[in-house]
């Protein structure tokens, strides 16, 4: 198993709060996470909640500002924040903050220069949950997941297509259906090349249309939030997800925006929904 390198460690709500390195097999390219492991008896697996992170965004956006912890030491949950791509003098990059490092999303990418290191989807699915379960007193039959805007978009296709691994599923704004905004087609495109078919793979409603399932699902979604109608368009996921049958609360919360103000107001509210569904 790869070994995992402590970057830093620091004692919260009587839990362990640490940032973690590791050689990632699937990148080619050293990747960084972060990881709350609430006090436990010694001996005990916990649940564990992954959480997505969006745009221009690493492990650390949540990790100093989604203010989870003290719900999670309340829930006996772990919580775990990847970085949202690879990283290094080698890996290509692109002049936009919508491209290239920080905008992985979660794809394997196929078309170069990108097909060499972006590959977050084998991370996410793969490479992370195998080094998390030989690392950390996680129970893997106990995962929820969930993320922001483009990590909700990870989040929710993830789960999409690996039905019943998670047995909780939520998201902040995420990006709905990448196929039809901006950030998506531009992302996908670039990464997998203008087949769109292809792109089906990443889109929460392609992937309900085509057939995918999930037990319910909580999204919050600000009001305010700048991007709502031109790149997040939730009403997309529901009118999927009503057409499925799939039990989904969308909330629409007055006057928030796409920060981590809203995210934080709202964080405890997902970690209990969540803990509800893992604890069984």
């Amino acid at each position: 198993m790869t070994p995992v390198e402590t970057v830093s460690i620091n004692k919260a709500h009587g839990g362990v709060q640490g940032v973690y390195s590791h050689a990632s097999a699937a990148t080619g390219t050293p990747m960084t996470f972060s990881a709350f492991v609430p006090d436990h008896p010694p001996g005990t697996k916990l649940p564990v909640l992954w959480y997505l992170s969006g745009l221009t965004c690493t492990h650390a956006n949540v990790t100093e500002k989604g203010e989870y912890r003290a719900a999670c030491a309340e829930q006996g949950i772990v919580f775990i924040a990847p970085d949202t791509s690879p990283r290094g003098e080698d890996v290509p990059d692109d002049a936009a903050y919508d491209f290239g490092k920080g905008a992985g999303f979660y794809v394997d990418a196929v078309r170069e220069p990108w097909a060499g290191h972006f590959h977050m989807r084998r991370y996410i699915e793969q490479e992370l949950p195998a080094l998390a379960a030989a690392h950390f007193p996680v129970d893997m039959a106990r995962q929820g997941i969930t993320g922001h805007s483009m990590g909700g978009h990870g989040a929710l296709t993830i789960a999409l297509r690996n039905p019943g691994r998670f047995r909780s599923v939520s998201a902040f704004a995420p990006i709905a259906s990448p196929l039809n905004c901006p950030w998506g087609e531009k992302a996908l495109a670039g990464y997998l090349g203008p087949d769109r078919a292809a792109w089906r793979d990443y889109d929460a409603c392609a992937l309900i249309d085509d057939g995918a399932r999930l037990p319910d699902l909580l999204v919050d979604q600000g009001t305010a939030d700048a991007f709502l109608d031109e790149q997040l368009k939730p009403h997309l996921l529901q009118e999927a997800a009503a057409r499925a049958g799939i039990p989904a609360t969308i909330r629409m919360q007055a006057g928030y925006d796409h920060s981590y103000y809203f995210i934080s107001t709202f964080m405890a509210e997902h970690v209990a929904w969540h803990a509800g569904r893992l604890k069984g």
